[in-house]
């Protein structure tokens, strides 16, 4: 039986995100300030930006996710940091499990409540008085052309993302001040789509004649031209730091 790894399960990242570790890092170390005593994650993956988050706050976390298999790898990092009884991670959707807390996280993941401004709205409900959201999403670097959209993904439109001004536009409308507006770099990009393939791509260099090799090519060929041909410097990523009133 082939030992084929699955496209984008995220093996060779840290996080699955076009995020560097000294931006983590800066993001939990400013979040701590605030002294917060609750972490929540909403679409947590492995836990990596929230066990960060709480190592350097002293909070307690919650992250959850709807991959059984990202979350069995958070709780095993956990352990090995020793933030096991300070973190639970629960496998489901974030309507049905996220309560409240101090610090709320919504990396990539704005899908599970919906568009980006009905997320905004549902996470404004779940940060405490005088907390913080971090939320990234994906936005528009400039508009694209219908050559580039041709080069992405399957069905996507102009409409699915807007730009940069109007993501903090609907950040504002849901009731938030933004303190930090900032957007991943080429770098931090090239790290993440390069480490989304380097599990199949090592793979496919120890296995060129396996029967599922084509399969595997097929897919890491296609994900690579959906980057370097499509959405390349013209779909970025954003991370806004927000505040909410007392």
């Amino acid at each position: 039986m082939s030992d084929a790894p699955e496209f984008g399960t995220g093996a060779c990242l840290e996080f699955m995100a076009p995020l560097s570790t000294q931006r983590a890092d800066r993001f939990a170390a400013t979040l701590a300030t605030t002294t917060p005593h609750t972490v929540l994650d909403v679409g947590c993956g492995w836990g990596e930006l929230l066990l960060r988050i709480v190592a350097a706050s002293g909070a307690n976390g919650t992250g959850i996710d709807t991959d059984g298999r990202d979350l069995t790898r958070a709780r095993k990092n956990a352990a090995a940091r020793g933030l096991a009884r300070r973190v639970t991670f629960i496998e489901g959707t974030g309507p049905a499990h996220a309560t409240s807390a101090d610090v709320v996280v919504n990396i990539g993941a704005y899908q599970a409540f919906g568009g980006v401004s009905d997320a905004l709205r549902a996470l404004r409900a779940l940060v405490n008085p005088r907390g913080r959201l971090l939320f990234g999403a994906e936005m528009w670097q400039r508009p694209p052309t219908p050559q580039d959209l041709a080069n992405m993904w399957p069905g996507i439109s102009a409409d699915d993302c807007t730009d940069l001004p109007g993501l903090v536009d609907h950040a504002t409308a849901a009731g938030f001040r933004p303190l930090r507006i900032e957007t991943a770099t080429s770098a931090e990009w090239e790290e993440f789509e390069s480490g989304l393939a380097a599990e199949g791509e090592l793979w496919l260099l120890g296995n060129a004649d396996d029967p599922a090799a084509d399969a595997v090519r097929t897919k890491l060929d296609a994900q690579r031209n959906i980057w370097l041909s499509g959405h390349r410097d013209v779909m970025g990523f954003a991370y806004l730091t927000l505040g909410v009133p007392s």
